[in-house]
This record gives C-alpha cells, structure tokens and sequence, in this order.
C-alpha cells in the first residue's frame, strides 16, 4: 500500500500543498521579515487584521506560538486565564501557559467546549493579594474536542461584555475560524468585534504547509512581535510560506463546506455500526465512543489503521476523525466500509477469552 493508497483522518493538519499552491510558494516574493521588509508577509498580515477588523497582524509559524504570543502578550506572570476545560491551550500546548507566561488556568465546564458569561462571572478571581489576578478569557472556534463545535455569536457578545466589565481581555483561538464561518455564513470580523485578540490557522482545512497569524490592536501586535521574537518565531524570508497561506484564503475557504458534508456523510456511515456511538458533527471533525463492553478504541483505531484507513484514538473508548481537503466523498464511502470491516474483524465482548 502506497501512501496515495491511504485515507489519513488523523487530521486537517495532514493536508499536502497542492501543485496550484506550489506554484504560488514558487513565484513569491520575500525579503527579511525579521526587518519588516518581505512583502508578501505584510500583505497577509494586512489582509488578516482586515479580515478580522483589527488594527495589525502578525505571522506566525504555528496555531500553538500564535496562542502563546497571545497569552504572554495580555498578561504577566501570576495572572490567571479562564478557559474550558477542553481547551487547545490547556490540552496540546504542553504546558506553554505555566511555563512561558507563568499564567495558572481556571478551568470551566460547558456541553461540546462551550462556556456562558455566567461561568465567566463565576470564575473570575476576587480583588485579593491571595489569589492570582483573572486576565484573559479564551475561547475555542470552533472547538476541537466539541467535535468541531461552532460558538453561537451572542454567547461570544455576552462574554466580550462580561470580561469588559470584569476587566479581562479575550482571545479568540480561531485555529479553524474559517469552518465557523463557513458553517454559519458569518466573517471573522463577527466574532472578533468581542474580543481583544484573535488567531487563524492556515495549515489545518485551508491546505497551506505551515502557519498561523494573530491579530489585535497596533500596540498589542507590537508586543507580540516582541514575543514572537523570544520564543524563535522570526522568520526571515518567509513570504513563500504567506503565499501558501494567501492561496488557502484564496481557493480553500468556501471548499470548506465540502469537508463538512464529508463529516455527516462519515458519521452517518459508521452510526450503522452497532458498537459506535456517534457524537453528531457540526464542521468537520467526527468523534465517536466504542462500546467499552465490546472493546476499547485503540484496538479499533489500529486494525482500521492496518486496513489502509488512518483515524485517532484519543481516549481509551473515544476516536477522533477529521475531513480535509485531501479527502473527497468516494474516499468518505471507503473509510466507512473500512471501519465497519475493522468492527467485525476486531470487536469482541470485554472479557470474553479469544
């Protein structure tokens, strides 16, 4: 089996530039980005910061510095971030809150990674020199371990209010903004008219190789260049990467929507399966829980593997599929019938002696 022969949901990150995108990282013109002069880098953070109505844009090379700039660039050690207890930043940053920002994390609750501004309210820290000081509240959208989870618009106006009020910023960790939108006909500017910063990856659905942009007021994104900086994150001529990302906003963003098609397809297919319990998609991305009287996802997750269709246990009974560009519906139809042949190949009673 060849690698053009597998079906890889691990991931949207999995997606490989396309020749149309090679040639647009071929033609690219790039100067030193570190001294402000690449081009094409100041022309993708001008159409970021417009994308999102904010006053400046950053490029970075990953979804996780651009958090972390974001993070060390609205706080300072001792303070404290509410986020949701799924959160990207508290799961697969490894630690980077504690470790490069000396942020503690006040964790909420809330069905498929969302949270109201009554728990915002709730978790913010009493005027105290024994607590640490509440600063910034993130929020996930759309939300990855929701199983893609869209935000309703009000529920980021309520919290933008509450935090103003209480005196916290926001962050928008909008890795996969593009698919909210998509989803929901609404513009990033949308949701980040109520929050204070926010972020875009193009290396997820949009197809691009690498990168990530943050956006926020001119003095915010002059502090994070600062940041930027200390974590490694200059580049230099990195106008061959922002081209990749242009074409993404370019050609990938509407595509979205295909992805999402994909996700109920799949989830519809494998809901067949008896074992499976499918958590309903809203974007793009698929859970569902093995039966954990019939067997557990890893086993599952590598018998289906072996048969050419790569998925993700991310739990000892929960396993994780996400649609992307390089996944079209007569691919979706080949990993259901995969899947439901790894069931009868694998499964057996929890217990039962083979």
């Amino acid at each position: 089996m060849t690698r053009d022969d597998i079906i890889d949901l691990r991931s949207d990150t999995v997606t490989r530039p396309t020749p149309a995108m090679r040639e647009a990282i071929a033609r690219a013109e790039v100067g030193d980005d570190v001294f402000g002069d690449d081009p094409t880098v100041n022309r993708l953070q001008q159409r970021v910061a417009a994308m999102f109505d904010k006053e400046a844009a950053l490029f970075v090379p990953s979804g996780t510095m651009a958090n972390q700039v974001a993070i060390r660039s609205h706080t300072e050690p001792g303070n404290e971030i509410i986020c949701h207890h799924a959160s990207h930043i508290y799961n697969y940053e490894g630690g980077a809150p504690f470790a490069l920002a000396g942020c503690s994390i006040r964790l909420l609750d809330g069905d498929r990674g969302i949270f109201t501004a009554e728990d915002v309210r709730a978790a913010v820290r009493p005027d105290d020199p024994h607590f640490p000081r509440s600063k910034l509240v993130i929020i996930e959208n759309t939300q990855n371990r929701g199983g893609g989870s869209v935000w309703k618009l009000e529920d980021v106006k309520a919290i933008g209010e509450t935090a103003r009020r209480s005196g916290l910023k926001v962050h928008l960790d909008g890795a996969r903004i593009m698919n909210a939108c998509v989803a929901t006909g609404l513009k990033p500017a949308d949701y980040a008219a109520h929050c204070d910063s926010a972020t875009i990856c193009f290396s997820k659905g949009l197809g691009a190789p690498v990168g990530s942009a943050l956006a926020g007021t001119r003095e915010f994104i002059d502090r994070a260049r600062r940041f930027r900086k200390m974590y490694g994150g200059g580049m230099r001529q990195a106008g061959v990467l922002a081209a990749a990302a242009e074409y993404a906003l370019d050609h990938n963003v509407e595509r979205l929507a295909d992805d999402h098609a994909n996700a109920a397809r799949f989830a519809a297919g494998i809901r067949q399966c008896a074992p499976l319990r499918v958590i309903e998609p809203e974007t793009n991305i698929v859970y569902f829980d093995v039966d954990p009287a019939w067997n557990s996802a890893t086993p599952l997750a590598v018998k289906v593997h072996e048969l050419g269709v790569w998925i993700l246990a991310v739990s000892p009974h929960r396993i994780r599929a996400v649609m992307h560009l390089d996944v079209d519906a007569p691919a979706i139809d080949r990993a259901i019938e995969t899947v439901k042949k790894a069931v009868g190949l694998s499964g057996r009673p929890t217990g039962q002696r083979s």
